[in-house]
């Protein structure tokens, strides 16, 4: 069984049972192998007189963090199950001895030994609070750990892994957050944005930043919005705000949707930006009034959503498959279908939202039937029928009665939609845009018969499609 051992972090920290592994295993002859030999620690093993080997040639031939963890971890396998591996500070806290760990399934014997982080959080002055330590290697995992203050970052070895570091630190709690750069147990104040220009760097050396007050914060998350919304629901909070319920704001998350399309529709990416925080704004908002009655909290919403796409996406967490979007999308509904027991079809025809913009609610409603096997086989057959809903809506026309050719017209409509449908247009989109079209040759139409000196209002029908015409080929 490979056994590591934590050298902690100075000389003298190995344990009593470290130091008698150590010297046991260079009785009997067994490989042992030190991380590195450029720590304070490593002093304690040069002392004991045994023979052994650094692995400091590895961080040479390793291109990035992820690989030295590996290639460390191999090192070590490859010497056998008698091995003995001595890393700095804790065995609990290195990265290589967890991926041995997962590699031997378990079967290896760890001596912890004195954690790196413990002259650090004297450094940084964090005895009284809790806090979070995570080492710069862990920054470099392509999901890296979720970050909270306080916080200390330890093995920040180099000036590149201090840049790595600022970089993502900088993207959570802004580059202009003062921290402490700790070298050798003595801590610094300096603005994060100086952290890869200091003058020299080591295994010592970390980086510490302090919890700082909401209103001092520079960059925020979910939880802190959620946090402004609490405070502007307190009875000390804002009239407004605190006197709100589900009913007088649910029309706000339809705006700020419309809002936020518009942006998109623009390709600006600041009003995007914008909006895609007021729509959230909306989410949180209703999560904190139904967490005042004890309904639901933004966890439960947070919690819904991520279990809902597993769910939903069986052909990428489960065993159904998906070659293409349309595959996908079957995937989709036939989950949805399950889990909202929607034992027939009329049940996911009768589930599309009332409330839905006319168009949009009639395309998604004849896409439902249309997977029970109702619909037309072409587009070209659904403008058979929409020719026949034309008819039947003149018939009414003519008789003068108008609830009859109002229907008849919702008719004509919803036929209108099935053809667009089949073919595999966007129809609330395609009219949306087609009323943009039109504004925009409306108006400039208008400015060409004013430039001619024409009074609009007396244009003749014939003359208003010259210049519409005109608008049109100026614009296309």
């Amino acid at each position: 069984m490979i056994t590591v051992i934590g050298l902690g972090v100075e000389k003298g920290d190995l344990t009593k049972r470290g130091e008698e592994k150590i010297l046991q295993a260079a009785k009997n002859g067994d490989p042992i192998l030190v991380r590195t030999g450029k720590t304070l620690s490593y002093q304690t093993v040069l002392e004991l007189g045994v023979p052994h080997v650094t692995l400091d040639r590895v961080y040479e031939k390793s291109r990035n963090f992820d690989t030295l963890t590996k290639n460390l971890a191999s090192e070590v396998i490859k010497s056998g199950d008698n091995a003995v591996y001595l890393v700095d500070g804790s065995a609990g806290e290195d990265n290589s001895v967890k991926e041995i760990y997962r590699k031997k399934r378990g079967k290896i014997e760890v001596i912890c030994g004195v954690s790196k982080t413990t002259p650090l959080v004297d450094a940084a002055n964090f005895k009284t609070c809790s806090y979070m330590t995570v080492s710069a290697y862990e920054l470099y995992d392509e999901i890296p750990p979720r970050l909270t203050l306080p916080l200390i970052v330890y093995d920040l070895d180099d000036e590149m892994t201090a840049s790595h570091c600022k970089l993502l630190l900088g993207d959570l709690f802004g580059e202009e957050i003062t921290v402490t750069h700790i070298v050798r147990g003595k801590g610094k104040k300096i603005k994060l944005y100086e952290l890869d220009r200091q003058e020299s760097y080591d295994y010592s050396s970390a980086v510490a930043i302090d919890a700082c007050d909401l209103l001092q914060k520079q960059r925020f998350t979910v939880e802190d919005l959620k946090e402004i919304v609490v405070r502007l629901r307190k009875p000390n909070g804002c009239p407004w705000d605190r006197v709100q319920t589900p009913e007088s704001i649910k029309m706000s998350a339809v705006e700020e949707a419309y809002e936020l399309v518009d942006a998109i529709d623009q390709n600006d990416d600041d009003k995007i930006l914008e909006e895609t925080g007021d729509l959230l704004l909306q989410v949180i908002f209703h999560a904190v009034m139904k967490e005042e009655r004890g309904a639901f909290n933004l966890t439960d919403v947070l919690s819904g959503i991520c279990e809902k796409l597993i769910t939903r996406h069986t052909h990428v967490f489960g065993e159904d498959k998906a070659t293409d979007g349309e595959s996908a999308l079957s995937v989709w509904e036939k989950n949805k279908m399950t889990e909202k027991h929607q034992v027939t079809f009329a049940d996911s025809v009768n589930d599309v939202p009332k409330c839905f913009p006319a168009a949009m609610r009639a395309q998604k409603i004849g896409k439902r039937a249309s997977k029970a096997g109702m619909d037309f086989a072409t587009a070209e057959a659904a403008a058979t029928r929409l020719q026949e809903e034309l008819a039947e809506f003149f018939e009414a026309y003519k008789k003068g009665n108008a609830a009859e050719t109002e229907k008849e017209l919702g008719d004509v409509l919803f036929a209108a939609v099935n053809v667009g449908r089949k073919a595999g247009c966007d129809c609330e989109k395609a009219l949306k845009e087609s009323a943009e079209r039109f504004a925009a040759r409306f108006t400039k139409a208008e400015a060409l018969a004013l430039a001619d000196g024409k009074t609009v209002t007396q244009l003749s029908e014939a003359e208003w499609d010259a210049y519409y015409l005109a608008a049109k080929k100026a614009l296309r």
